[in-house]
């Protein structure tokens, strides 16, 4: 079993085809053979359920697909946030964190809280002597990751499992 953190970005791909969503719905899908339980834990962030939304609500308005398509991926979406994802909820700490970040990498508002949860997470697990993998699409924060001591993956580098999308 792997455990897992999802920024939006990641999250988005399983709805959503793009590059990289293949290989996110690899590791959201698979299973134990002998027992038939999901393989992987998926942590999320709380913040990640409006960016969800957005993110689909924006890619309708843009016309990347179309309102009923980004309609059934929000309703997806929601559905496995509240069965799928563990989500992390936000605490004035975390925010704090986040601030912080910012001061460290050049990180934007929501990605800072993205990796503010992500390493609140990270240490409760290294504690317990569980590893973490942080995936994100975004070059700065996954950077940011690997310099707070995260592994992180890039659905990005994973694209050639996509065939044609």
């Amino acid at each position: 079993m792997a455990i897992y953190f999802f920024d939006t970005s990641a999250v988005v791909k399983y709805y959503v085809a793009e590059p990289g969503s293949s290989w996110i719905r690899q590791i959201c899908d698979e299973r134990d053979p002998d027992t038939d339980e999901k393989s992987n834990v998926i942590f999320v962030s709380e913040l990640t359920i409006v960016e969800g939304a957005a993110a689909f609500a924006i890619l309708v308005r843009r016309g990347v697909v179309p309102k009923r398509a980004g309609t059934d991926a929000y309703r997806k979406f929601i559905d496995g946030v509240e069965r799928e994802y563990r989500v992390v909820g936000l605490t004035a700490a975390l925010v704090r964190a986040a601030a912080e970040l910012t001061q460290k990498h050049p990180l934007k508002a929501y990605d800072a809280m993205q990796l503010a949860v992500a390493l609140d997470t990270y240490t409760l697990l290294k504690a317990n002597e569980v590893s973490l993998n942080f995936v994100s699409g975004d070059e700065t924060l996954l950077r940011a990751a690997q310099v707070e001591g995260m592994a992180a993956d890039n659905p990005f580098d994973h694209a050639e499992l996509d065939g044609e999308l």
